[in-house]
């Protein structure tokens, strides 16, 4: 038989930002349609597996989306659940879901912000982000460069707290945390210099990839990672340290630098709260050759930009201030906004909490607030593409424990189920 795709379901797809195949071919295209039940292979219900999704929209765009006509247009889509998807964490920003709520260090709003879990007369219409300023990812836009290779020495890249012994209870080298190195292409190298932050590491490990194609994408079967002969180092002091990897030159690509043992000495931020002083901290790298003579040099770009050379790390500190507030980056859609304005039909939807750049006790805030509300909920979608923010599966296990125990104490009922996965690896 025929299927035919409706023009009202396919405008409505367009209305919701959804694209189901090229606009050119939607319109009166067949598709042969295998009916015969002995041919079965699978069953679905469309009202259960069918449905929509509302992201980070451009700011000022969720006051005409989510109302008529617009509105009438996505519904008569014909589409049943929607879930709430967001965008903050795959753009490596803390997400204040509540614009209420309190600051670690309240007299310099700044540190870990917490939203306020109880529902107060002013509804939520929107939600913004902060650009993290700990990063050390080069990808992003805004302030979306990483502070690894951005050649300010006051700027530094830090770990997340939550991955350390303090609060994973376990020790810190079963949760190795990681900066990694594209150098762009191969060049001949036998030296890194890497200006350490507080906390340091003291026992790390300097590598090299040894596959052809980016790590993530090669895998475990086609390349390793290999210590340089020279690259352990086990009583780390922190300071700026030029390392000698290897007596010989080496073409690599990509470097890594392992952290097993922290130093659990307090960033710039100071020693009165413990997230402060667990982790690791790196102001900058640089990578090259070493001559005879001493001298170091440097095939990294260092700019506050895309021009920069790209890294990657293993985890972000949420920490952030509320001059890191930007409101220009789009709207997360405030979530009394989201649920009152008829786009979910009053069926149970799928709700986030940030993970991977939050803090337990505001994701538990955050669930509070919506089962305070009575809003029908189905599951909670725990962190966003952890994949793609090539987060270790240990670590975003040692996450999952430490924010489900702190949702579960506010909403026993919750109902948790895993990440949205980019799943592509």
């Amino acid at each position: 038989m025929a299927l035919h795709i409706n023009r009202r379901v396919f405008k409505g797809c367009l209305a919701m930002g959804m694209f189901l195949f090229p606009m050119s071919r939607a319109i009166g295209q067949e598709v042969i349609v295998d009916a015969a039940p002995s041919h079965r292979v699978n069953t679905f219900s469309p009202p259960h597996a069918l449905g929509a999704a509302i992201d980070r929209l451009r700011t000022g765009t969720p006051d005409k989306l989510l109302t008529d006509p617009l509105l009438k247009e996505i519904l008569g889509a014909g589409w049943q659940t929607v879930t709430y998807r967001q965008n903050t964490e795959l753009m490596v920003e803390a997400w204040h879901w509540n614009p209420n709520g309190k600051w670690s260090d309240g007299e310099k709003q700044q540190g870990y912000f917490v939203g306020n879990p109880d529902p107060a007369g002013e509804m939520i219409r929107h939600s913004w982000a902060a650009p993290l300023p700990h990063r050390g990812f080069s990808r992003g836009d805004g302030n979306g460069w990483s502070r690894l290779t951005d050649g300010d020495p006051k700027s530094y890249w830090k770990s997340n707290p939550y991955l350390a012994k303090a609060y994973t209870g376990e020790q810190d080298s079963l949760h190795p945390q990681w900066v990694m190195i594209d150098l762009g292409s191969k060049i001949d190298l036998n030296a890194i210099r890497i200006a350490w932050a507080e906390p340091y590491a003291r026992r790390y490990s300097v590598q090299f990839w040894t596959g052809e194609m980016e790590p993530f994408y090669d895998g475990t079967t086609r390349g390793t990672w290999q210590t340089f002969p020279l690259g352990a180092v086990t009583e780390g002091r922190g300071g700026t340290i030029t390392l000698k990897l290897v007596s010989w030159m080496i073409p690599v690509r990509y470097l890594r630098i392992l952290m097993t043992e922290s130093s659990n000495t307090c960033d710039t931020h100071g020693s009165a709260d413990q997230r402060n002083c667990v982790g690791y901290a790196i102001q900058e790298v640089y990578a090259g050759a070493l001559s005879a003579d001493g001298q170091f040099n440097d095939s990294i770009t260092h700019f506050p930009s895309r021009q920069q050379t790209v890294t990657w790390p293993s985890s972000v500190d949420p920490w952030h201030a509320a001059s890191d507030m930007d409101e220009s980056r789009g709207d997360q859609v405030g979530f009394d906004f989201f649920f009152t304005s008829g786009v979910t039909r009053g069926l149970p939807t799928m709700v986030p909490i940030a993970m991977l750049y939050s803090t337990p006790e505001d994701a538990a805030s955050e669930i509070a607030y919506l089962f305070k509300r009575h809003y029908p909920i189905s599951w909670i979608e725990m962190g966003e593409e952890a994949d793609g923010q090539h987060m270790l599966p240990e670590d975003y296990g040692a996450l999952y424990l430490q924010f489900a125990t702190a949702i579960h104490k506010l909403v026993p009922q919750a109902k948790l189920g895993g990440p949205a996965f980019e799943g592509t690896f």
